[in-house]
Formats: C-alpha cells, structure tokens, sequence
C-alpha cells in the first residue's frame, strides 16, 4: 500500500554527523563564564585606572588568573587606560551585574573558586556604590 522512503530524510539532526563539532555543556559554561568574568575584568581594569587600590589590583589578579584556567592558560586582555569621561557609579552598576551574571553560571557548574570571587566582586561593588548613590542624591 505504501512505498518505503529510501531517500535520507531531511528532518534529520546532524548529531549523527562525525564533521559536526560537539561541546558538552560543561565546556559552554565554562565558555559563558569565562565571558562574564573576561567583562568583569575590563570593568574592574577600567575602575583601577580611575580609582588606584590595592584591592582592586588584588580583584583584577584574581579575575584574570580565573579566566585564564578557564582559558585553558591562555592570559586575558587587560586594559590599561579608561574612557574619558567613565562614570563611576555605572561601571560599579555594570560590574556588580556583571559578577551577578558570572555567580549564576558558577553556580550551575559548580565551580566553587569563581562563585567565591563573584560573590566578593558582587559584595564589593554593592559597597562602593552606597557612597556614590548617596552623593548624586
């Protein structure tokens, strides 16, 4: 009553396909997390330049040793100059959503060193801004 299909069908996935690149979700996460913590550290890079301290130093080591074992070794891009006219409360407001973003995706990989150090960055940055928040008020 039916003829059989014997052509490949084009509904198929291409998960059978060797050519295709695989990653796992693990290697996203850590891709995404890498991303977050690659931007947290251009903002902190940025908030060092205009605002010298030692902690700073400190947050920006730690970042880029994080995103370089999740690099695979490989060392960030670290910036050295900040934007004329930067303002400091939305670079605080951007890396405080930053290491938000980047606790997030630590936390479903369970990475515990990098949901540490967001957490501190997140701690950090809610405290630099109550003084700067409260001053444009």
């Amino acid at each position: 009553m039916y003829e059989p299909i014997r052509t490949k069908s084009v509904h198929s996935t291409v998960a059978g396909d060797a050519d295709f690149p695989h990653r796992s979700r693990e290697d996203e996460l850590d891709i995404q997390l890498a991303g977050h913590l690659s931007a947290l550290l251009a903002v902190t890079d940025e908030l060092r330049v205009l605002e010298p301290s030692g902690d700073l130093d400190e947050a920006a080591e730690k970042l880029a040793a994080q995103v370089g074992r999740l690099r695979g070794g490989t060392a960030p891009v670290r910036m050295t100059v900040a934007p004329p006219g930067t303002d400091l409360t939305a670079l605080h407001q951007r890396a405080h959503a930053l290491a938000g973003r980047a606790l997030v995706v630590a936390a479903s990989r369970a990475d515990t060193a990098a949901a540490i150090l967001a957490a501190e960055q997140m701690d950090a940055h809610a405290a630099a801004l109550a003084p700067l928040e409260l001053a444009s008020h």
